[in-house]
């Protein structure tokens, strides 16, 4: 592991390390949060299980 992170310091530079961690960090935030949408329902789905109805709409029809 030692010579991975020396590796990287020779390669990149001791400035460019923060930067690149920190992109690195970011994008799998957005990963994380693309694969959340797709694994959730999205609003149109929840709408067409409720005969097309809004939450709103559904609520006054009760």
């Amino acid at each position: 592991m030692a010579i991975l992170i020396g590796f990287a310091v020779l390669l990149f530079g001791s400035k460019k390390i923060p930067e690149l961690a920190r992109s690195l960090g970011l994008a799998k935030g957005e990963y994380e949060m693309a694969v959340s949408e797709v694994r959730s329902p999205s609003e149109a789905e929840r709408d067409m299980d409720r005969g097309g109805m809004t939450d709103d709409v559904a609520d006054e029809a009760e």
